[in-house]
């Protein structure tokens, strides 16, 4: 990546969307520009997990007013993720369709473990580098986050289905404060994290830090009102909830330091803090200037080189784990890049062509019968680091429609990218089905009007007969859907 490169994060959060610009340099990121409003969507979510209306619009406004701002970039510098409130809401394609609209780039939905990852790689970037173990915390809107990491390395990540908006909404109700509020909140939620214990033990972490949100607020709290800060500390929780169970509702609260937008959800934050304080015996927290939109733009980074690039080493993983054939796996792998390069030039369709290469055979490890519906299962349910769902749900796809009938993956065949991807890959598994090098030498695939086809050179249909058969019968397979695939022979 060039020095200069400006890139950007777009955080899509339960109580504020934030955007993030910065200047990439020898490896750094220098910020040149922070917006955030406080859209709080995760308090639109209605009693069947539905985003109202008005949530909703409250989204497309702020994205529309971020997408002005980010009308100029390269689509390959902008990453925009949201977290568990649109992981949550059931009517979430519905504001994705007008969301990316309003943005003009694609939003992710990422999941826990992949936003805990983010997370912890945006604190560690702009923590001083040492070797301690790190306990990293942040608790959001409507979710919260533990990591244990060193370095840039997380080692343990969870995410959890408590936050400052949720508990605010159903211990908090109409901003009422109170000390059983308060004790009910506080024994809600460590009956949710309480599974964290056996993780998360105090011998594993030598330092506790906590990103953005709650922290920050209850950090600038303490340290307007005397606190020796930036540390938050249990005796300062112990006043701020004093505090705030004196004023007795959230409107009479008139503390320095706290900001309007985090009033109303500031009773919910303070009781799932208090909490992980418990459970996890921490006894002094530092906030930490590093959070998921930087997380994001370190990643961004690390996806335009291939060798860095988080995804592949996953993927590495996942076919290590699930016993399949490295050298098959290679070789569809290169037949797939080959003819998709006759195609197409994308570097990012063909990386992401390779992975569902990789891992078409993942399935097998279950039963060989149906494997690749195996393995498109397996991709839509695994932890898998670096990837957002929508790209897991992709490589599912691509891998489910290896082979078989195209029917099955329930699409509509308008997106050229996937179509031209998934194509290659079953030429490729076609052409290695006896599990040795094909002969690729004058095999063209190529546009013809508004087909694909691929054109055999002489003598090819007599040397390898059998292949021969199977790509007649992939002619017939492509019939069955709206898009047409030819052969040449």
């Amino acid at each position: 990546m060039e020095n200069g490169t400006l890139l950007a994060a777009v955080d899509l959060g339960s109580n504020s969307y934030r955007l993030e610009i910065g200047r990439y340099d020898h490896g750094l990121i220098q910020r040149v520009e922070y917006l955030k409003e406080t859209v709080r969507q995760g308090g639109g979510l209605d009693a069947n997990r539905h985003l109202t209306p008005e949530a909703m619009q409250r989204g497309w406004d702020c994205l529309a007013r971020f997408g002005e701002r980010l009308a100029a970039f390269e689509p390959a510098n902008v990453r925009a993720v949201a977290t568990q409130t649109l992981r949550e809401a059931r009517n979430r394609d519905t504001f994705l369709v007008r969301a990316q609209e309003a943005l003009g780039f694609p939003i992710e939905v990422i999941a826990g473990r992949e936003e805990a990852r983010l997370i912890y790689e945006g604190v560690a970037r702009l923590l001083p580098q040492s070797k301690e173990r790190r306990l990293v915390i942040d608790i959001g809107g409507r979710s919260t986050e533990l990591i244990l990491g060193q370095g840039f390395t997380a080692h343990t990540l969870e995410s959890f289905r408590v936050g400052s908006v949720a508990w605010s909404q159903k211990y908090f109700s109409e901003g009422q404060l109170s000390s059983s509020a308060f004790e009910r909140a506080e024994v809600a939620a460590k009956a949710i994290l309480d599974e964290a214990l056996a993780a998360y033990p105090r011998k594993a972490w030598d330092c506790a830090y906590g990103a953005s949100g709650t922290v920050g607020a209850v950090a600038d709290v303490l340290a307007a009102n005397g606190w020796e800060g930036p540390s938050v500390t249990r005796e300062g929780l112990a006043w701020l909830r004093d505090e705030l169970v004196a004023a007795g509702h959230t409107d009479h609260v008139d503390l320095p330091g706290l900001k309007e937008d985090r009033r109303p959800v500031i009773g919910g934050g303070l009781a799932v803090l208090c909490a992980v304080f418990d459970l996890l015996q921490i006894d002094t927290l530092q906030p930490a200037q590093g959070a998921l939109r930087h997380g994001v733009l370190y990643d961004l980074i690390e996806r335009q080189g291939t060798d860095s690039d988080l995804r592949a080493t996953t993927v590495a993983g996942l076919a290590a784990r699930f016993g399949v054939d490295p050298a098959q796996a290679q070789r569809v792998a290169d037949v797939a890049g080959h003819l998709l390069r006759q195609l197409r030039g994308d570097s990012r369709a063909l990386r992401k062509l390779a992975w569902a290469a990789r891992l078409h055979e993942i399935g097998c490890q279950i039963a060989h019968s149906e494997h690749h519906k195996h393995g498109a299962y397996i991709l839509e349910h695994a932890d898998a680091p670096g990837f957002s769902q929508p790209e897991l749900h992709r490589l599912g796809l691509l891998v489910l429609g290896h082979r078989g009938k195209l029917r099955k993956l329930q699409v509509g065949f308008e997106d050229d990218v996937f179509v031209q991807q998934l194509l290659a890959l079953r030429l490729a598994v076609i052409l290695c089905h006896a599990r040795r090098d094909p002969q690729l030498e004058g095999l063209r695939l190529m546009r013809r009007g508004g087909a694909l086809m691929l054109q055999l050179p002489e003598g090819w249909v007599q040397a390898w007969p059998q292949s021969a058969h199977l790509l007649r019968e992939e002619v017939v397979s492509w019939q069955k859907t709206p898009r047409e695939f030819l052969l040449q022979e």
